[in-house]
């Protein structure tokens, strides 16, 4: 058995120890796991690599900061709850849309910032109460918005898990808009209709409007809406025309728009509001900062070059059966890191990018898996279930279908790739 062998078992038994005996966080094994590999594979402890690691992925971990600030301070402007309001309003005759709007609305923080958990304490919160007051269940209530939280994660423009993934096998975050829109779009599509048509009946619009917090729009106008117009413009001027503007970066951008949310709504208590950001984001900060020093380690030791090897060889009938076990890590995160880098090497005679999109729909999976049911615990809160393995059992379906879709989109990657790249 080789020395690189040996290290990766006990990097991996170190971080299952640290999880699941210890009860650590995720960030907290992953840094333990990092320096278990060190030793063993004779390095020491290796403070240098250790704390240029955790630099590793410091562009996602300023993304997550500064767009949870952003998300934050628009809700404190009274603006998201204004969305919902007028959304449920004017499509309550349209049940259909009116709920695949709503799902998009939960995705809507996910997709900026990359962070599943957003979706739920933000969006996901404003839109349970007028859905239950439909006369919806909470348990279905739950399971949309986890799911639609999942799907956020993926979703353009801002994707972790690949940037995660991208990081680790020197890949950059180019040209992944449509994958991961085809990764995640339909999938939210196809559960909200599932879900309208099985639980949303008929309805009291005005017992489900009195129930919603009041809209501020007429107190503020347009302009409540300046700070997401300015984020949404500046962000696709980025992409569309990056030759005719200076590249700002997201971060930035976010900082801007969040400047842009001063006097457009509600007063904003910035210091609270942030803080309450930074709190939120930070077990997802802290968990990169693992990842880092983790991939760095691997690097070091020699782990990384025979994962690669390794992947290069496995039987062709093994590939799908790896990718299987990457929703089972319980974070997207670490699923990323841990399984996701050596898959892309598993796959590599296939389209890169498509593959990567796939790989990331199956890590964002994790955050609904046990023992942390981390989704489904924030949705059980929100609807008041306790025990939020129901939630779980009721969204299998759905998490079932996009892992089948995940190892669909994998399969075909070459012939997706190419039709992609016509339009």
């Amino acid at each position: 058995m080789s020395i690189e062998l040996i290290t990766l078992l006990c990097m991996l038994v170190a971080f299952a120890l640290a999880v699941f005996l210890l009860k650590l966080p995720a960030g907290v094994s992953l840094m333990i796991s990092a320096v278990t590999g060190a030793l063993v594979a004779g390095e020491g402890f290796p403070v240098r690599h250790l704390v240029e690691g955790s630099f590793g992925f410091l562009d996602p971990i300023m993304i997550i900061a500064t767009a949870m600030i952003f998300m934050k301070t628009v809700e404190a402007t009274g603006a998201l709850h204004t969305i919902s309001y007028h959304m449920i309003k004017s499509l309550y005759r349209h049940p259909t849309i009116m709920m695949i709007l709503i799902t998009y609305f939960v995705m809507f923080p996910g997709m900026l910032t990359g962070l599943s958990s957003a979706c739920i304490l933000t969006t996901g919160a404003l839109v349970v109460r007028p859905l239950m007051a439909m006369g919806m269940p909470g348990i279905a209530v739950g399971s949309l918005i986890t799911m639609a939280a999942v799907f956020g994660e993926i979703a353009p423009p801002i994707c972790i898990p690949v940037m995660i993934i991208g990081g680790g096998v020197d890949m950059p975050y180019v040209g992944f808009e449509l994958p991961l829109f085809l990764a995640s779009f339909p999938l939210a599509t196809i559960t909200a209709i599932i879900i309208r048509f099985r639980y949303l009946k008929e309805f009291d619009i005005n017992e489900v409007l009195a129930k919603m917090e009041k809209p501020v729009s007429q107190k503020h106008g347009i302009k409540l809406f300046i700070p997401i117009f300015v984020v949404v413009v500046l962000l696709l001027l980025d992409r569309i025309i990056p030759q005719y503007m200076p590249h700002l970066g997201v971060p930035l951008i976010f900082l801007i728009g969040t400047l842009a949310a001063f006097g457009t709504g509600e007063k904003i208590d910035f210091y609270k509001q942030s803080s309450l950001a930074v709190k939120n984001a930070m077990p997802v900060m802290a968990i990169l900062v693992g990842v880092g020093m983790f991939i760095q380690i691997m690097t070091l030791t020699g782990v990384r070059g025979y994962l690669a090897i390794t992947a290069l060889q496995m039987p062709e009938e093994l590939k799908y059966v790896a990718g299987m076990i990457m929703p089972f890590f319980g974070s997207a995160y670490a699923a990323a890191s841990v399984v996701g880098v050596p898959l892309v090497f598993v796959f590599i005679s296939k389209n890169e990018i498509i593959v990567t999109s796939g790989l990331a729909l199956l890590a964002a999976l994790g955050d609904t898996m046990p023992p942390p049911s981390l989704l489904c615990a924030y949705a059980g809160q929100m609807v008041g279930e306790k025990n939020h393995f129901k939630i779980l059992r009721h969204s299998l379906f759905y998490i079932i279908l996009s892992m089948i879709t995940a190892f669909v989109i994998i399969y075909f990657a070459d012939g997706i790739g190419s039709a992609l790249t016509r339009y």
